[in-house]
Parts: C-alpha cells; sequence; structure tokens
C-alpha cells in the first residue's frame, strides 16, 4: 500500500547502508516538485520530530520534495541517548549528510533537481559543513535555532545562500548566529523570530519559521 504525507503526498522510505547498521529517511517526492530539501535535525532529535515535519509539510506545499533523515543508526541513537556522544560529532553528521546527499543526487532524484538543506540545532552546524564540502550540489541553506559556531572552520567555505533563523528570546543563541553570521561570505540573513524561544513553541513561531524558510528556499533553491 502506497505511504503519503499528512498532506497526501507520496512517502518513500529510504535505507542507506553504512558502516555500523542502516539509516532511514522518509522521502516525499512529486513529479512536479522543483527542488528538494533535505532535513538535518538536532540534538536528540530524528526524522519523526513533529516540528520538522510540520515545516517539512509547509515546503511541499511550494513544490518542494523533502527528505527527512535520521543520520544515526539506531544502535549509535542509543549509545547517544545514554552518552550524548554522538550528537555534538559534527565532523561525524557532516560526512553522514554528505553520503545522503550524494546518494540522493546520484541515485533518486538525480542531478537536475536542485538541493537545499535545512539543520535544526546541531544538525544546522553538520548542514554547513555539508554545503561547504559539497559546494556545485548545494543551493541554499536554512538554519532554525542553530548552532553554525560548531561549524566555524567551514563556515568561510560556504557557497550557498544561507538563511539563519532564531529566536527572539533565544539570547545565547541568537549571539552565536550574529558571530557566525559575520564569518559567512555567501549570500546571507539573519531574522529573528520575536519572542520565540530555542524550541520556536510559542503560538505562530513556528509559522514564522516555515514562511521565512519557504521564502529563502523559492528565492534561492528553484
Amino acid at each position: 500500500m502506497l505511504q503519503t504525507t499528512e498532506t497526501g503526498r507520496p512517502l518513500r522510505e529510504i535505507r542507506v547502508p553504512v558502516p555500523g547498521g542502516i539509516i532511514t529517511g522518509d522521502l516525499a517526492l512529486h513529479e512536479t516538485d522543483r527542488g528538494i530539501v533535505i532535513f538535518a535535525h538536532g540534538s536528540g532529535s530524528s526524522r519523526l520530530s513533529r516540528r520538522n515535519r510540520w515545516v517539512a509539510r509547509q515546503l511541499e506545499a511550494l513544490h518542494l520534495a523533502t527528505l527527512l533523515f535520521d543520520l544515526l543508526t539506531p544502535d549509535e541513537e542509543i549509545l547517544d541517548a545514554r552518552t550524548g556522544a554522538l550528537r555534538f560529532d559534527i565532523p561525524f553528521l557532516a560526512r553522514r549528510l554528505v553520503h545522503v546527499t550524494d546518494l540522493v543526487r546520484d541515485e533518486v532524484v538525480g542531478p537536475g533537481l536542485p538541493i537545499g538543506y535545512f539543520g535544526a540545532s546541531t544538525g544546522a552546524a553538520a548542514a554547513l559543513i555539508a554545503a561547504a564540502e559539497r559546494p556545485a550540489a548545494i543551493g541554499a541553506v536554512v538554519s532554525r535555532g542553530g548552532r553554525p559556531d560548531l561549524a566555524a572552520p567551514a563556515l568561510r567555505d560556504v557557497q550557498a545562500p544561507t538563511l539563519l533563523i532564531v529566536g527572539g528570546a533565544d539570547r545565547e543563541v541568537m549571539a552565536l548566529n550574529q558571530a557566525a553570521l559575520a564569518q559567512l561570505t555567501c549570500p546571507r540573513n539573519l531574522r529573528i523570530v520575536p519572542g520565540a524561544t530555542h524550541l520556536f513553541e510559542e503560538p505562530g513561531a513556528l509559522e514564522e519559521v516555515a514562511r521565512l524558510a519557504g521564502e529563502w528556499f523559492a528565492r534561492y533553491l528553484v
């Protein structure tokens, strides 16, 4: 039986062998899509993240395919839940994201569909490093409550237009994003959602994130 998203789009499970196991993603792809956004999840999150799934559905309305992927195998997720070690191993997560990106481009959607990244928390740092490593493949990056400071060595090599979205009440992360913005040399912007905290749980906050992300991808990705 064909699985579909909440908005009725075809949903396909993608399984990628990696050293130590399998990582899994959910691909929502329609023949009319003009680009694809790969989601890089943050600390302790997964492709089942309610917030990222909701944002994905909004991007799909703009004719963007979405791929929500777990960058850790089930065994690695158990280890990380116990120790927290892997969620901050940004180079490791970035390598996994590059691996997934290459698979998507070469075997899933083909080279003709532009690819963007949507990164949350530490996943945003992995997305920025991966974008620096695949400059010809990545058309745009959006960070939601991200930690771009953890990608500091790679920031000047990022060529993809990058949007940093931060909650106005998330003061520490806002300062980290402001510092990272100064290091980026690509087309870039920092947008602050007034009153929002790190998880954008306040009424209307996530809607604003989706609106800003949609505008960015519409401008730079497609």
